[in-house]
């Protein structure tokens, strides 16, 4: 009982990671302050996961910005799965905008 709740519950958290990796992905949004930018710039061992991740510098706690950028990036993984698992499907086919 406990534990399909608990399930249920890291079910929810790992969509509700991946509708806000999609809603950030399709509209374009980025939050990346200019001093931020430049220090990317200057070492980019991963340039666009920085430019398009949110910004979770305001976190005071570094244990809870580890964990929000760890879950973020998670909710990432399974968006690009998705979107690459879709884009290779012979069941969907890319349609115009309406």
């Amino acid at each position: 009982m406990v534990l399909g709740r608990l399930a249920h519950y890291a079910i929810d958290a790992i969509l509700l990671s991946t509708v806000v990796a999609g809603v950030k992905r399709s509209t374009g949004f980025t939050c990346v302050s200019l001093p931020y930018f430049y220090y990317v710039v200057r070492k980019p061992r991963n340039l666009f996961s920085f430019l398009c991740s949110p910004d979770t510098e305001s976190i005071s706690n570094p244990t809870v910005r580890s964990l929000t950028e760890q879950y973020l990036g998670f909710g990432e993984t399974v968006f690009n799965t998705l979107q690459g698992a879709v884009v290779t499907s012979p069941y969907f086919k890319r349609g115009g905008r309406r």
